[in-house]
């Protein structure tokens, strides 16, 4: 595969490439992942195990969004 770009949007948004999603094998509604790795970051299709990571911390982060939070 061809190095690919994309530009960022003002809301932080980007469309993956053509050739990334051939090469990923996602589509629209399929998950990525980003990791960083040696200063690099790997963009990946998401698995299974990665989305029941995902809802199993998603209680646990719920703990920040208490407003009295934000005075600290």
């Amino acid at each position: 595969m061809s190095p690919a770009t994309a530009r960022i949007t003002v809301k932080g948004q980007l469309t993956i490439p053509k050739s990334v999603r051939e090469t990923l094998n996602v589509s629209k509604g399929d998950h990525v992942v980003f990791e960083e790795k040696n200063g690099e970051i790997v963009v990946r299709k998401a698995t299974a195990i990665d989305a029941a990571w995902a809802r199993g911390i998603r209680t646990t982060l719920g703990e920040w969004e208490d407003e009295i939070d934000d005075d600290l």
